[in-house]
């Protein structure tokens, strides 16, 4: 008498889910990013239902928040932002996916997504971009006082990387900025508003290691 094989059963939460992105951000100012797309893949050999939950649901309106995803094949769900207040701004929310096989209502999986409100996408930017500078600046710092031979006399004024920072700062300062007419500087060498912004902190940062020196 033969015995019928079965299929060893998966285990309740344990099957890894597979959403892209993992965050989503939305920013106050920019209609186009009110409206965003999350992409479910199944990249196994059976097909799953899904359900898609989220923790302010009054928030957001969720396109086809239930269905199923072919083997192998993927579902984008259509999520938009409709409560964009100043009162919201940095408040994180969650979307958990569900997953299951067809035939059965146990969660197979679980994954969960970060919805975020942001005021402005350009300060945000902004925001990144000094931090990156900061942290190459002290890294910068760091390894010139961490790697001194023994034998070195370490020298009470600025170093060399330092005063060549702040000569590069104050020489962008100097160049005009973009929109500037009757310039001799050639166009390649106009700089932004923001680049200046940019080199003003980066000279206000180099102005007080000198001065702690």
């Amino acid at each position: 008498m033969h015995q019928q094989k079965r299929q060893p059963e998966l285990v309740e939460g344990n099957l890894p889910v597979f959403v892209f992105p993992t965050e989503l951000i939305f920013y106050a100012d920019d209609q186009s990013t009110h409206k965003q797309v999350l992409t479910l893949y199944n990249p196994y050999e059976f097909a799953l239902k899904f359900k898609v939950l989220c923790t302010t649901p009054n928030k957001y309106v969720v396109a086809d928040a239930a269905g199923a995803v072919k083997p192998q094949c993927c579902v984008d769900i259509v999520i938009r932002h409709r409560d964009v207040q100043s009162c919201h701004y940095g408040v994180k929310d969650k979307f958990r996916f569900q997953v299951s096989e067809q035939s059965q209502r146990k969660a197979l999986g679980r994954k969960e997504v970060v919805a975020i409100l942001l005021p402005s996408a350009k300060e945000q930017q902004k925001e990144e971009e000094e931090k990156r500078i900061k942290e190459h600046l002290t890294e910068s710092l760091f390894f010139e006082q961490s790697f001194q031979p023994e034998n070195r006399v370490v020298s009470s004024g600025p170093s060399f990387l330092t005063v060549f920072l702040g000569v590069v700062c104050i020489a962008a300062l100097m160049l005009p900025t973009l929109g500037d007419a009757g310039s001799l500087v050639p166009l390649y060498l106009h700089l932004s508003v923001n680049q200046k912004l940019v080199a003003a902190y980066i000279l206000g940062l180099i102005t007080m290691a000198i001065l702690r020196t």
